[in-house]
């Protein structure tokens, strides 16, 4: 079975396993024993217990940073319940129950260590502003793969040509110096455009901010203290274009 003990012992395995270093993984930990706390708690009897806390078959995920590993893994990796079942040794249908038992104490885990993005477009300048100094911001959509529709006209809907397969697409903002994320839009087909997606949500941002987005995002000017966004030809392409220019005059005494 995967024990914690053993994992934290090297880094880049914790990280392929969980996305989180141990550190990480430590400070997400005091929010997951709290969840679990405020769950208890919901669910304390009214009437008094026959049986004490804690009696009965032991678990087979004996404490929090088991059970925070458990979920961690699950969304890691994303596999199939059984293969799941058989990392922590116990069956598919126990690996399901603990899924959608330890989901919502993940999410709430999140919520608690303040790193859950924000979802409402029109409360991004008060989550990533709060500073009289320059935030920097950056603005990209984020295409996912999907099933592909049974239906012909969900097909076409969710079908991106530029990542030739069906795909879901977000919009996300991350703050450039924390690498925070400190939005995540709603879910759009994956023909959505970037730019349109953006003037739909109208997200309203921090007035310092200075936002900077690529080429998919042209002509989308929200109030912002500045907007940057990169040339579609680069200084280095003209400059290779120059040189290969210059090469192909330049006779070899095979050419003469």
């Amino acid at each position: 079975m995967l024990e914690y003990e053993v994992i934290k012992k090297n880094r880049r395995e914790h990280l392929a396993l969980t996305g989180l270093t141990p550190k990480e993984f430590a400070q997400l930990l005091v929010g997951f024993e709290q969840a679990e706390k405020e769950e208890l708690e919901k669910r304390k009897p009214q009437k008094a217990r026959q049986r004490k806390p804690g009696g009965g078959r032991p678990p087979i995920l004996a404490d929090s940073k088991q059970r925070l590993l458990f979920i961690l893994v699950y969304f890691k990796t994303y596999s199939i319940q059984v293969v799941q079942g058989k990392l922590f040794e116990m069956s598919q249908s126990r690996a399901n129950r603990l899924i959608h038992t330890l989901t919502p104490l993940l999410t709430r885990a999140l919520d608690i260590t303040g790193v859950v993005p924000e979802r409402d477009p029109q409360k991004v300048a008060v989550t990533a502003g709060g500073t009289e100094e320059s935030v920097d911001l950056i603005i990209d959509g984020t295409d996912r793969e999907r099933q592909r529709p049974k239906n012909k006209d969900s097909q076409a809907l969710h079908y991106s040509g530029k990542q030739k397969t069906h795909t879901d697409k977000n919009l996300v903002i991350v703050n450039r110096k924390t690498t925070r994320i400190e939005y995540l839009g709603q879910t759009y087909p994956g023909t959505a455009h970037d730019k349109k997606i953006a003037d739909h949500e109208a997200i309203c941002y921090p007035r310092n901010t200075r936002l900077f987005k690529d080429t998919g995002f042209q002509g989308y000017e929200p109030k912002v203290e500045s907007s940057h966004q990169p040339k579609k030809t680069s200084e280095w392409r003209i400059n290779q274009s120059s040189e290969t220019r210059e090469s192909s005059l330049i006779k070899t005494p095979r050419d003469c």
